[in-house]
C-alpha cells in the first residue's frame, strides 16, 4: 500500500490517497477530483482547467503520467 496527495497528482488539496497499484491511485484521484468539481471547489476546478490544458498535447500528457507513475513506484510502502 502507497500514500499520495491530492496535490503530488495534480489536485489541489492535501486529502491522502492509499493504493496498492497507479492505477488504483489514479482512480481515487479521478473520484475525488469528481466531488470537488460538484462541489464547485475553485481550486480544485483551477487544477482541473490546467489538467485539460495539458491534455491538449498527448505527449506532455503522457509525460506528466509516466512522471506520476515512476513517483507512485518510487514510494516506500505504508
Amino acid at each position: 500500500m502507497k500514500t499520495m496527495t491530492c496535490n503530488q497528482l495534480g489536485g489541489a488539496c492535501d486529502i491522502k490517497f492509499q493504493a496498492e497499484t497507479f492505477e488504483e491511485m489514479a482512480e481515487l484521484s479521478k473520484k475525488h477530483g469528481m466531488e470537488m468539481f460538484q462541489k464547485g471547489d475553485a481550486a480544485h476546478l483551477e487544477a482541473m482547467n490546467d489538467m485539460q490544458t495539458l491534455m491538449k498535447s498527448p505527449e506532455a500528457m503522457q509525460a506528466w503520467f509516466s512522471a506520476r507513475r515512476r513517483e507512485f513506484e518510487a514510494l516506500p510502502d505504508d
